[in-house]
């Protein structure tokens, strides 16, 4: 069994004791042999280092000096890992049985074969798929990401109706299977991020340089969701919105940036005015801050990593060349098939 590639399992935690009193349980029954589980801590003040380690001695801790972020801490922790696969696993996860190996057996066909997430369905409802990834993200032609059996807020019911393992654009953050190699070889996370779509920017970047995504349906997880910043979260509003702009300014070819920028600046004032109309006010000066502040960042020239040739969004894997806005708000169509179906 040592021939089997290693893996770890790299839980990225802050204040989320309760999660792991929950479902590290879940996750040490998982049976695959050339393992380590790893809890990288983001300076919790829950006591949850003690509580590992008091009940769970054979997971490694890595202790960040300060509450680091998604992309910054695993960053930051993943530098004190060497191994052949790193899974990134968020810690209100449970796992179900041989979740793990089908997918290191989809990422070991192919040297371009570099990220896969597992089916990723509702911790509450069984039977439902979850937001975060659902069975594998796509992206519409500017830039709104969706997933097979998730489109905006609308989730689907889990009928077997994504049962094959498929190349996508972004595979979930909430369980990232990737090659150490590619990892790095792309630059990591972009720490700019903070949290939110930066796995949807690093999986663009491998994309980029002719890597694949995947979702491999033999392997589910059920997700808890909203578990860190929960949904209606105006910092999480902030962060999808500046976070989606930067990673279109980072990676849309120049002819395609030079009109979807401004377009996507104009279609989220759209959104912001119809939560200010709706008496969301906190929602609406969200969306404020982000675009000043995505404004700012862009004229500073801060991108993080060298400028990649940059393919139109249309020629890659997992990309609805309309427009989700329009199909969903306008057409009413709820679910990703409906909206592929020509």
């Amino acid at each position: 069994m040592s021939a089997l590639p290693s893996v770890a399992i790299v839980i990225l935690n802050w204040n989320g004791k309760k999660f792991l009193q929950q479902f590290l349980p879940s996750v040490l029954t998982t049976t695959y042999s050339n393992l380590r589980i790893i809890v990288a801590d983001n300076a919790s003040s829950d006591n949850s280092i003690s509580f590992i380690s008091e009940n769970f001695p054979g997971v490694t801790i890595i202790e960040l000096p300060q509450n680091l972020g998604f992309a910054k801490g695993y960053n930051e922790a993943l530098k004190k890992v060497n191994t052949d696969y790193y899974v990134l696993l968020n810690s209100d996860v449970e796992i179900t049985e041989n979740w793990l190996q089908p997918m290191i057996e989809v990422l070991q066909q192919n040297e371009y074969n570099m990220v896969c997430q597992p089916k990723v369905l509702s911790f509450y409802d069984k039977n439902m798929f979850e937001y975060a990834g659902a069975a594998g993200g796509w992206i519409d032609s500017l830039g709104y990401p969706f997933s097979r059996g998730r489109v905006f807020d609308v989730c689907e019911k889990d009928e077997g109706q994504y049962n094959t393992t498929e190349e996508i654009f972004w595979a979930s953050g909430a369980a990232f299977v990737i090659k150490q190699k590619g990892f790095w070889e792309a630059g990591g996370f972009d720490e700019s991020f903070f949290a939110h779509q930066e796995e949807i920017d690093l999986c663009w970047r491998l994309k980029l340089k002719g890597y694949k995504i995947y979702c491999c349906h033999a392997s589910v997880v059920y997700h808890v969701g909203g578990g860190t910043l929960h949904k209606g979260n105006n910092f999480k509003t902030y962060l999808n919105f500046r976070n989606n702009m930067m990673m279109l300014s980072k990676n849309l070819n120049g002819a395609e940036a030079v009109w979807k920028i401004p377009l996507r600046l104009l279609l989220d004032q759209v959104t912001a005015w119809k939560g200010l109309v709706g008496g969301e006010g906190g929602y609406f000066k969200a969306i404020q801050k982000a675009q000043y502040n995505f404004l700012s960042w862009s004229l500073s020239g801060k991108k993080t990593e060298k400028a990649l040739k940059r393919a139109p969004i249309s020629s890659l894997t997992g990309v609805y060349k309309g427009s989700i806005v329009w199909q969903h708000f306008i057409k009413k169509k709820n679910s990703f098939l409906e909206i592929l179906k020509k």
